[in-house]
């Protein structure tokens, strides 16, 4: 099992890599696994965007991640 924090796409850079935004923390991730576009919510494992969220998803799990003081 792993444990992904939600980030959000900022640009696309190609067909096959995004920039997500981790709360100031820009990563390049691979599309490749997921169709996303700019706005999208998303959990990142391994350099991959695994999957896209809602926003209140997001949000649950940045909460869950705060109380953890993980985030």
């Amino acid at each position: 099992m792993c444990v992904a924090l939600p980030g959000e796409v900022t640009e696309l850079l190609d067909d096959k890599f995004a920039k997500v935004d981790f709360n100031g923390n820009i990563v390049e991730a691979a599309t490749g696994l997921v169709d996303v576009k700019v706005g999208d919510k998303v959990l990142v494992h391994a350099g991959c965007i695994i999957q896209t969220v809602s926003k209140d998803e997001a949000d649950e799990l940045e909460d869950l991640f705060k109380e953890l003081g993980a985030f």
